[in-house]
C-alpha cells in the first residue's frame, strides 16, 4: 500500500512537470501580413440624441419650431403676477420656403422690472460655465408697433439667477438676423438652466429660429461639443463612417439622409423625422461630417441612400433607381470635385474650396432586411455608375459574410463587404479565436461596420434593454477586446472596423439603444470601460501583423509590430476571474529591452463608468521589468493589458 501511494505521488509529479506551462508565443522571424492603416476608426448616426443634443453643439431645442405641428415643444411663456404673454406657432409668418413654421409671442402686459417672454429648455437643460462666451442668433420681425428692446438670456431654471444678459433692438416687420454675445462670470457649473427672450413692454414678435452655440471646436460656428470631440480624437481614428446606419435610409424615401437639404446656412435647412423617433435639425449636414472627419485627420466613408428604406419600401432597380444613382454620384462630387465642376463649386460656395480624400462608398445599410431580393441588381447599378466615373472608388456591398450566401451580392464583385456583430461576451469569447482564419484571402475587403459586445442574456434590442445602464460595464469591454484582437490578428483582409453605437445622451427619454460606447449630459461626458478598451489598441498598433499561438491558457491575444522602430505591441485579454501566469516568448529577435510599458485595464465584471463616476474603470500605466526574448507575465483577474516591448530590429 505504501509502495503503490509513493508511486502514486511519482506519477503525479511526473505529468506535471511534463505537462506544457500556459505559453502564449510570438513570431517576430517574419510579418505574417500588413496591418491595415485605417483598421481603427468610428461609425455614427442620429440615434441617442447623438448630433442634436450631442455632438453637434447647439444647445436649442427645437429651434425652427418644427418638431411638432400642433404645440411649441420646448417652448414655454415666463411672466410673473404682474405680465402676461402669450405663445403660439404661426405657419402664415414663414421666414422662408424651408423654415416654414414660426412661433408668435403675444406680450400683452409688462414693464421694467416685470418683463414677459418665451424660454427654451434646451437639450435637458442648458449648461452654464463659468467664463464662458454663448452665441446666439435669432431671426426675428415684429408688429409696427413694436421695435425693441428684446432682452436675451441665460437663467436658472427657477428665474432667481440670470448667469448671462444681453440686448438686441431695432426689430422691424422685415425678417432680421440678429447675433450677439452671452458671457457669464463667476458662476457655479450647472445644467439646470434656460435660455429666454423676453419684452419689457406690450408687443408682438415672430421668432423664425432661434441659435445659442457655446465655444466649439476650434471654434467653428456651427460646430461641435468639444469635450466630445476631444474623446474622439484621443481615439486615433483613421475613419468616419457616416451618416448611418439607419439614419442614411430613413422610414420612408421621403425620410431619408437628403444630402442637398443638409448643406448651406442653418436657415435654409428644413430637418427631418430620424428614423429613432425624434427630429433631426440637419444641423449636422453633409458639410458637417467631412469637416468632423477632417478634425480628426481621418477618411470619410460615405454611406449613400441605395433604395431602401426601413419600412419595407425599397426603388425597383432600372430607370426608377435611376434618380437615386446620379443623386450618390453628385454627393461623390461635392465630396471630391474640384470647384471647376457643378457640385464641388458649391462645396467651396458652402467654406471650404479644398477637396476631401474619398476611397470607400457604402451602398445602402443592412439591405439584408430588403425582403424583395433587389439589392443584388440596386448595388450593380451603383457600383457601374460609380465605377465609371471614379474607377479609383471602393463600392461597399451592405451584406456581408455574416450573412446567409443566398443573401449576398453575386452579379458584381464587391471591392469591401460589411459585416455587423452584436454579439453577447460569451459569444465574442467563443468565436473570436477562430474568426475570419478561413476566409477567401482573394476575396473582396472586409469592413466590420457596426459590433458591440453585451453583457445581458438578452440582445439589445429587446425591450428589457430599456431598464439596463447606458453604456456597457468591464465585462461587455472584456468581450469588446478579445474580438478585437481578432480582428487586428486578420488585419490584411479586414481594412477597417469600428464600434456602434458611438453615443448616447444619458438624459431621461434620449436613448434608444444600448451599450453605448460615450455617454454623456448637457454638461459632461465619460467613456464607458469599452471605450478605454478601444483607445488602448487604436493608439498601440504597428504595422506588421506577427503570429501568434497560446497554449493551455484561456488568455487571447495578438501581436502587431512597428516596421521601423522595431516596437512589438502585445495585446492580450484574460476573461477569467484568476490570474493567470504566462510564460510569454517572442522568437526572432535578437534582444528585447529589459523594461517595458504595460497598459492595464481591470476590475469586476460589474464595474463600469457614469456620469457620476466617470473614471470608475479606467487603464493604468505600468512599467514591466527583467525582460527577455522569454519571460514570464501573469495577467490579473479579468484584465486587459498592451504591453509595448522594444526590440533590436
Amino acid at each position: 500500500m505504501k509502495k503503490l501511494i509513493t508511486f502514486s505521488i511519482y506519477t503525479t509529479a511526473l505529468v506535471s512537470c511534463l505537462a506544457a506551462a500556459p505559453t502564449f508565443t510570438v513570431d517576430a522571424s517574419h510579418p505574417a501580413g500588413k496591418v491595415s492603416p485605417m483598421l481603427y476608426g468610428l461609425m455614427t448616426e442620429e440615434i441617442n440624441h447623438s448630433y442634436d443634443g450631442g455632438l453637434y453643439a447647439e444647445l436649442i431645442q427645437n429651434r425652427a419650431f418644427l418638431d411638432n405641428a400642433a404645440t411649441p415643444v420646448h417652448w414655454s411663456v415666463v411672466n410673473d403676477n404682474d405680465s402676461a404673454a402669450t405663445i403660439a406657432l404661426d405657419p402664415t409668418n414663414a421666414f422662408n420656403d424651408q423654415l416654414t413654421m414660426s412661433l408668435r409671442l403675444t406680450v400683452t402686459e409688462a414693464a421694467k422690472g416685470h418683463p414677459a417672454g418665451v424660454a427654451n429648455s434646451g437639450y435637458w437643460g442648458v449648461p452654464v460655465t463659468p467664463g464662458t462666451s454663448y452665441r446666439a442668433s435669432i431671426l426675428a420681425r415684429a408688429d409696427s408697433s413694436f421695435s425693441g428692446p428684446v432682452t436675451v438670456s441665460i437663467v436658472s431654471d427657477d428665474g432667481s439667477t440670470v448667469y448671462a444678459t444681453g440686448e438686441i433692438s431695432g426689430l422691424t416687420a422685415e425678417w432680421k438676423k440678429f447675433e450677439l454675445t452671452l458671457t457669464t462670470g463667476r458662476v457655479d457649473a450647472t445644467a439646470k438652466a434656460r435660455f429666454v427672450i423676453t419684452l419689457d413692454r406690450p408687443g408682438t414678435v415672430w421668432f423664425g429660429l432661434v441659435s445659442l452655440f457655446p465655444p466649439t471646436w476650434d471654434n467653428q460656428s456651427n460646430g461641435f461639443r468639444k469635450d466630445l470631440m476631444q474623446m474622439l480624437v484621443d481615439l486615433n481614428p483613421k475613419f468616419l463612417r457616416f451618416p448611418g446606419g439607419n439614419y442614411v435610409e430613413g422610414n420612408t424615401v421621403e425620410t431619408r439622409f437628403d444630402w442637398k437639404k443638409t448643406i448651406g446656412p442653418i436657415e435654409e435647412r428644413h430637418g427631418h423625422p430620424s428614423p429613432w423617433g425624434y427630429r433631426s435639425t440637419d444641423g449636422m449636414g453633409l458639410l458637417e461630417f467631412l469637416e468632423w472627419c477632417e478634425d480628426m485627420k481621418a477618411e470619410p466613408v460615405l454611406a449613400v441612400y441605395a433604395g431602401y428604406s426601413l419600412e419595407g419600401v425599397h426603388v425597383n432597380p432600372g430607370a426608377d433607381l435611376e434618380p437615386y444613382v446620379q443623386d450618390a454620384l453628385n454627393e461623390i462630387e461635392y465630396v471630391t470635385g474640384d470647384t471647376n465642376t457643378t457640385w464641388g463649386a458649391r462645396r467651396a460656395q458652402d467654406g471650404h474650396p479644398a477637396p476631401f480624400n474619398l476611397t470607400y462608398v457604402e451602398i445602402g445599410n443592412e439591405d439584408w432586411f430588403d425582403r424583395s431580393g433587389s439589392y443584388d441588381q440596386r448595388f450593380a447599378q451603383f457600383y457601374d455608375a460609380i465605377k465609371a466615373k471614379y474607377p479609383r472608388l471602393k463600392p461597399i456591398s451592405t451584406i456581408g459574410n455574416d450573412q446567409p450566401e443566398t443573401l449576398r451580392v453575386h452579379s458584381r464583385k464587391p471591392d469591401m463587404t460589411d459585416e455587423h456583430y452584436y454579439r453577447s461576451v460569451d459569444e465574442f469569447i467563443r468565436m473570436s479565436p477562430e474568426y475570419a482564419r478561413k476566409y477567401d484571402r482573394s476575396g473582396p475587403e472586409i469592413f466590420v461596420g457596426e459590433w458591440a459586445a453585451y453583457e445581458t442574456s438578452f440582445p439589445p434590442w429587446n425591450g428589457r434593454s430599456r431598464n439596463e445602464p447606458p453604456t456597457p460595464d468591464f465585462k461587455s469591454a472584456l468581450g469588446d477586446a478579445v474580438f478585437m484582437t481578432a480582428m487586428e490578428r486578420n488585419s490584411d483582409l479586414i481594412k477597417m472596423q469600428c464600434y456602434a453605437p458611438l453615443f448616447v445622451n444619458v438624459s431621461p427619454g434620449a436613448r434608444q439603444w444600448r451599450p453605448d460606447l460615450i455617454g454623456y449630459d448637457a454638461l459632461s461626458a465619460y467613456g464607458s470601460p469599452s471605450y478605454y478598451a478601444i483607445r488602448m489598441f487604436s493608439r498601440n498598433l504597428g504595422d506588421e501583423i506577427l503570429d501568434t499561438s497560446s497554449l493551455e491558457t484561456p488568455v487571447q491575444g495578438c501581436a502587431t509590430r512597428d516596421s521601423k522602430t522595431g516596437e512589438i505591441f502585445l495585446k492580450l485579454v484574460n476573461p477569467q476571474a484568476t490570474t493567470e501566469p504566462l510564460k510569454i516568448e517572442i522568437n526572432g529577435v535578437a534582444a528585447i529591452a529589459p523594461k517595458a510599458v504595460a497598459i492595464v485595464l481591470a476590475g469586476k465584471l460589474e464595474d463600469s463608468n457614469s456620469i457620476t463616476q466617470p473614471r470608475k474603470v479606467i487603464p493604468v500605466t505600468e512599467t514591466v521589468r527583467h525582460l527577455k526574448p522569454d519571460f514570464s507575465y501573469t495577467m490579473p483577474p479579468h484584465s486587459i493589458v498592451v504591453l509595448t516591448l522594444k526590440t533590436d530590429l
